[in-house]
């Protein structure tokens, strides 16, 4: 066989392959989202929601958590359920809650978290009523000056509890109506909506 017939035949046959191998290669890596780059726009995206909802609402402080797993059990090394603040705004004056929420064990705060598996809202338009259950939350509230608290679970289209949507009120005690919950509830659906797409890319 002449090298110009093996030539020939590279160019001719094989050359046409490796490039389509090559740009296979490039465009799957083309393909894959800067994660960096989704991140902040699903925080913009997020942080922008709540802002409307603090704004629409009157709150004082909107939060979203997250439900992750951090570090394991001694000695089974089953991974722990923990949640995390993830997402803050609050309005002039109002202190950020934020820092005192990470990695936060779930058993911690097993009755409302709870509540919220099972009913999707805690309505606690004013702590200091004994008749109103604040499903462990009082002392919480009292230690962020918090007056009225609206809690909404935040789940995918599954039905997996992922998070929460907090509304507090701390300069004044704030009675929701039911038009203002169902409408709560709408945001913490397009909020999970947000936060699932972000996870599962």
């Amino acid at each position: 066989m002449s090298i110009s017939i093996i030539v020939a035949f590279i160019t001719g046959v094989l050359g046409p392959l490796i490039v389509l191998f090559i740009k296979n290669k490039l465009d799957k890596k083309a393909e894959k989202p800067d994660m960096v780059l989704e991140t902040l726009k699903v925080s913009e995206l997020i942080m922008t929601k709540m802002e409307h909802i603090k704004d629409v609402f009157k709150s004082d402080r909107v939060w979203v958590t997250q439900f992750h797993n951090g570090g394991n059990f001694y000695p089974t090394g089953k991974s722990m359920a923990k949640f995390s603040i993830l997402y803050e705004v609050v309005g002039v004056g109002v202190s950020s809650v934020q820092g005192n929420f990470h990695n936060i064990p779930v058993n911690l705060f097993s009755r409302s978290i709870n509540e919220l598996l099972e009913n999707d809202v805690i309505e606690i338009s004013d702590y200091k009523d004994e008749t109103i259950a604040t499903f462990g939350l009082k002392y919480i509230a009292e230690d962020t000056g918090c007056k009225s608290g609206y809690l909404f679970a935040i789940k995918t289209i599954e039905g997996k509890f992922i998070g929460t949507l907090g509304l507090d009120f701390t300069k004044r005690k704030t009675k929701l109506d039911i038009e203002s919950i169902n409408h709560l509830q709408q945001h913490s659906a397009s909020i999970g909506g947000v936060l699932m797409t972000h996870l599962n890319q």
